[in-house]
């Protein structure tokens, strides 16, 4: 569904010399301001909301909960994609980079234990 819808959009969209999938009208880069402006009020529908009723998340964040996506496992709801894919998918110059920033996400093999407490902790 969602491959179709952005092929529709595809066709759809105003062209520029970018190529780009999400322009401007004009065809031109979006400003992230701009982007925030449209997600500020769905957030605020979702109540992903601070204390004051604002918007909680900047737009990075969303980059972080797709890196997240792709990392975690398949059992927990990601993708659990090896990590020079994460890289490339977040178009990180080195792998290093990813795994400074991401590393900690990756699953490792003694963490098992650690998982099941921590649901168990959350349902409590």
């Amino acid at each position: 569904m969602v491959v179709n819808t952005l092929r529709e959009w595809r066709l759809a969209c105003p062209r520029g010399d970018l190529d780009l999938i999400f322009p401007t009208a004009a065809g031109q880069i979006e400003h992230h301001s701009n982007v925030l402006r449209a997600l500020a009020p769905i957030m605020i529908e979702v109540g992903l909301t601070d204390k004051e009723g604002r918007p909680k998340y900047a737009l990075h964040a969303f980059r972080h909960f797709y890196a997240s996506w792709c990392i975690n496992r398949r059992a927990d709801g990601g993708l659990e994609l090896p990590l020079k894919v994460v890289q490339e998918r977040l178009g990180h110059a080195s792998v290093n980079l990813t795994a400074d920033v991401y590393g900690h996400l990756f699953p490792r093999g003694d963490d098992g234990t650690e998982l099941a407490a921590a649901e168990r902790a959350l349902l409590a």
